[in-house]
């Protein structure tokens, strides 16, 4: 990690050792060791963590009333994200690096371009044997300025609901403190959370639409934050008797 770690930092960074402290003495001191979910009892397999920072390129997600946009934010946030767990040892995939849609050649208008967008994050997550996705967001509800805060969703495959409660508590202790909110399941509607196989997880980092908030997303230091809470809180989900599953090197 390349960031200079601040005071308020320092208690994250705990949480994160220590989430991964757990899952090395649960095996005896071994090497934490998960079956991947849909495996086999006594059957492992490489888990790969698949990161994806929501929308891109000509896709920007909601924006804020400064001019914020949301794939802009969630790229940010999931670089510091990929770069905590290469620290820890991981080496996850990335939907997208840049700011770009990876939409197929062929896909003329938006809306082509969205939907090829989509089938292809899919088609990449589905593409390892035994994954877990994190997808990253930001919120918005214009009518309702006043609302803040970051909230965890989750599909019904593996253990998705115990990673999304477990991401949903660093949260609420590091960004929503006096605002908690409880991890909830995916709407089926959502296309990406209802056509990969793996567990899957998305994080709404906070709401564009409240000011307050977005200036703070839009800051490194915030987005440092998050990372470091999303990073503890999955490490605490997966030492917590979810589907156990190998880091992939």
């Amino acid at each position: 990690m390349f960031w200079v770690l601040r005071r308020r930092h320092l208690l994250l960074v705990l949480l994160v050792l220590l989430a991964l402290a757990l899952l090395f003495f649960r095996r005896g001191g071994k090497a934490p060791s998960y079956r991947a979910a849909g495996a086999p009892a006594g059957r492992q397999a490489a888990v790969t963590l698949v990161i994806d920072p929501g929308h891109g390129g000509e896709d920007g997600g909601a924006v804020a009333a400064d001019g914020t946009v949301e794939s802009l934010l969630n790229l940010e946030v999931a670089l510091r994200l990929r770069e905590v767990f290469r620290f820890l040892g991981w080496e996850p995939v990335m939907t997208r690096e840049s700011d770009v849609s990876i939409y197929s050649e062929g896909a003329a208008t938006l809306r082509e371009k969205k939907v090829s967008d989509i089938q292809n994050r899919v088609a990449l997550v589905n593409s390892y044997a035994a994954a877990v996705l994190l997808s990253i967001h930001q919120n918005s509800l214009p009518q309702a300025k006043s609302v803040h805060g970051a909230q965890v969703f989750f599909n019904r495959r593996g253990n998705g609901e115990d990673l999304a409660a477990a991401i949903q508590d660093c949260l609420n202790s590091s960004v929503n403190q006096g605002s908690a909110k409880a991890s909830k399941a995916i709407d089926t509607s959502v296309y990406l959370m209802e056509h990969i196989q793996c567990p899957g997880v998305l994080v709404e980092c906070g709401f564009l639409s409240n000011a307050e908030e977005a200036a703070r997303l839009s800051s490194a230091d915030h987005q440092t934050v998050l990372a470091l809470s999303v990073a503890a809180g999955f490490l605490s989900g997966m030492s917590g008797g979810g589907e156990r599953t190998e880091p992939a090197p």
